[in-house]
């Protein structure tokens, strides 16, 4: 298949045992655990989610890592961007699926990493009481170093995303790293001893981000909670809401205690990007779904009305950003391959199938 985009998508590695999960919330915990109990909230709120073919697999199972793979290459995605964790001092969480897929060359298929720099609480994954879980330290220079060596097995991996022979590498939370320079200087020098022209810095962050003083290369906005941001309400939705402190959609829904229901043509119609300045580069990123009750229930964001159509003009807009970019820097994020307890998934499940999919086969096909 010839492409328009080269397509990424974050993919969780939350699907397998972990022992600190087994003690934070119980044994054989994953993130099924959470999509399975999953209740509707509201009148027409599509949970529990069920997967498709896939099943509820295990991601130690190289069977299920190779299925993948093929199934996102049929329709056009030209890879994975890994969510990896490391929360300094050596700690990491999550990191068998892809050290497996390191380790044994499989599958043939492309991939790059994203930091996530951040603490893990448990209010995110269900709690009832706010507990920080695992901290996110930053003990300076050599574990910087240490960090760096780590991931250097995958940055020679020739599977691994490149864009003018930079490692692409994008940190979630790019104002949470103290002295970023500092860290960004240092691993352009080390990857420069190692062969490369520097490492391709992409900040996951808001537009407001001042990305080019910090030594990134670029930024990819927070998918969804970008479009949130965009939105415009109608006058009616503006009225109700001062009148009563609610949107229109939670009185509709007849869900008062969920305040953040967005309907997906709003959430697609503020993903023109015309009003960001040229001069900004980014990297367009959207979700085919959008449903953190499993983890959430009623704290959650919810997209009401999904339909697969809209997924598809999203990614035109998205593509409309980036059509006069150079090859390598055609890139579209999707959030994402598998994150079902946030309802944000391009595999196939019980309701929709290979609809979202079919969507980004259609578009690549395009011309």
């Amino acid at each position: 298949m010839t492409k328009k985009a080269r397509i990424i998508a974050y993919y969780l590695p939350q699907f397998h045992q972990i022992p600190e999960n087994d003690e934070w919330w119980g044994e054989g915990f994953t993130e099924w655990t959470n999509v399975k109990k999953a209740k509707p909230l509201f009148r027409g709120h599509d949970q529990p989610k069920i997967p498709g073919e896939l099943g509820y697999y295990n991601l130690l199972d190289s069977k299920v890592r190779e299925r993948q793979a093929r199934m996102a290459l049929e329709y056009g995605i030209e890879g994975f961007c890994y969510w990896h964790y490391w929360f300094g001092n050596r700690k990491q969480l999550l990191e068998k699926p892809f050290e497996e897929v390191l380790s044994s060359k499989k599958p043939n298929f492309g991939f790059c990493l994203s930091w996530v720099n951040t603490d893990w609480g448990g209010l995110p994954y269900g709690d009832l009481y706010n507990r920080l879980l695992m901290k996110q330290e930053y003990p300076g220079r050599e574990d910087y170093i240490n960090h760096f060596n780590y991931v250097l097995d995958a940055f020679l991996d020739e599977r691994y995303f490149r864009i003018d022979d930079k490692p692409i590498f994008v940190i979630y939370n790019p104002s949470g790293l103290p002295n970023i320079n500092e860290f960004i200087d240092l691993w352009n020098n080390l990857a420069i001893q190692n062969g490369f022209k520097g490492i391709y810095f992409i900040a996951y962050a808001h537009f407001d981000f001042d990305y080019k003083s910090y030594g990134f290369e670029a930024l990819t906005p927070p998918s969804p909670s970008h479009l949130f941001m965009r939105l415009k309400y109608n006058l009616l939705d503006r009225f109700v809401h001062r009148i009563s402190g609610y949107r229109l959609n939670s009185i509709l829904k007849g869900a008062p205690q969920i305040r953040n229901l967005y309907s997906h043509k709003s959430v697609v119609n503020a993903s023109n990007y015309d009003d960001i300045p040229k001069s900004v580069k980014f990297f367009p990123s959207l979700s085919p779904n959008w449903d953190h009750s499993p983890r959430s229930g009623t704290k959650a964001s919810i997209i009401i009305n999904n339909n697969p159509k809209l997924f598809g003009q999203n990614l035109r807009n998205c593509y409309d950003r980036i059509k006069y970019n150079s090859k390598d820097e055609k890139i579209i994020f999707i959030k994402a391959w598998n994150e079902w307890g946030e309802g944000n998934y391009l595999e196939p499940d019980a309701k929709t199938g290979y609809q979202y999919l079919e969507e980004i086969k259609n578009f690549q096909c395009e011309y």
